[in-house]
């Protein structure tokens, strides 16, 4: 007895479908998380990480919200990532004026699943990176300004 080619062909077509789906988003294979921290004589901070050129969180601190951690999802097959960290730092100086800083860093990550990384800020707000308290192999921070964070012209 043959069976007819309608449900054969079917079962391609949605075969085909779900081996198309399961490359349109990739696995994912770890995770590590991203504290930022409000320093002193801040008066608010709002920062993005991107993490290999996708945006991957979005920092606001101020007084009330002193610190936020971002949870951070790596995809497979990669264990090295390209970070940078955009940032618009409101500070008030000892005499009680208010200065705007525009910060930015970059570098790349090895092998970050599983570790707490933070964010922070040196020599007067021209430094901006992420560092690991516990593993400093594990940041490798570029020096200067990320090109990421540019700001648009036009």
């Amino acid at each position: 007895m043959q069976l007819p080619a309608f449900p054969l062909r079917l079962t391609h077509i949605l075969m085909a479908t779900l081996v198309c789906a399961s490359f349109a988003t990739p696995a994912l294979a770890g995770s590590f998380d991203v504290e930022d921290g409000y320093g002193d004589g801040e008066v608010s901070e709002i920062s993005r990480l991107y993490v290999d050129e996708q945006l991957v969180a979005t920092f606001r601190l101020d007084h009330d919200h002193t610190s936020q951690t971002a949870h951070v999802e790596t995809a497979v097959s990669r264990v090295n990532h390209s970070y940078a960290l955009c940032g618009e730092i409101t500070i008030r100086r000892p005499g009680g004026r208010i200065e705007i800083h525009q910060v930015s860093g970059e570098g790349v990550l090895h092998e970050p699943d599983g570790h707490h990384l933070v964010a922070l800020g040196a020599r007067n707000f021209t430094e901006f990176y992420l560092a690991d308290p516990d593993d400093p192999n594990v940041v490798e921070r570029h020096p200067g300004r990320s090109s990421l964070c540019a700001a648009p012209t036009s």
